[in-house]
């Protein structure tokens, strides 16, 4: 059962985002994407108070480095589409699973980003989860 609304249009737009900010780190790297837009619609807390749905989510200003710089034009293939749709229907992964921040470093992961703790790597992206006590929402949502 779907955590979030979305329409046939919404699952190709995160379908798109899942390509343009990971396809180079496989299935697992674009669920873990997947994971960091769903919570940021679910959570309703820091940077993502009333961010309700996938639109507002994908193109929230300077959230998505492949939105703000344009390589977010290819279409949703199929393959994409069903990672969307399992993200949708509440799979979550680690490092993901509670993050609302990931972005790719140079090198190393800092400690913190936006004030939240690390919490995991995968291959080149860095994860970040906020505490209960800043997002309490992120933790208690089915």
């Amino acid at each position: 059962m779907a955590v979030v609304r979305a329409s046939s249009a919404d699952i190709d737009l995160l379908a798109r985002l899942l390509r343009a900010e990971a396809e180079g780190e496989g299935q697992l790297g674009m669920l873990l994407v997947g994971n960091v837009g769903i919570n940021r619609i679910r959570a309703n807390c820091s940077d993502f108070i009333g961010i309700r749905t996938i639109p507002q989510m994908v193109y929230q200003p300077h959230a998505f480095e492949a939105v703000i710089h344009g390589y977010f034009y290819q279409r949703a293939r199929e393959s994409e589409r069903r990672l969307a749709r399992r993200v949708i229907n509440g799979e979550r992964h680690w490092p993901a699973k509670y993050s609302l921040w990931y972005f790719r470093p140079p090198g190393d992961c800092p400690p913190t980003w936006y004030n939240q703790p690390f919490v995991g790597r995968y291959k080149l992206h860095c994860f970040y989860e906020p505490t209960a006590e800043t997002c309490e929402n992120i933790y208690t949502t089915s």
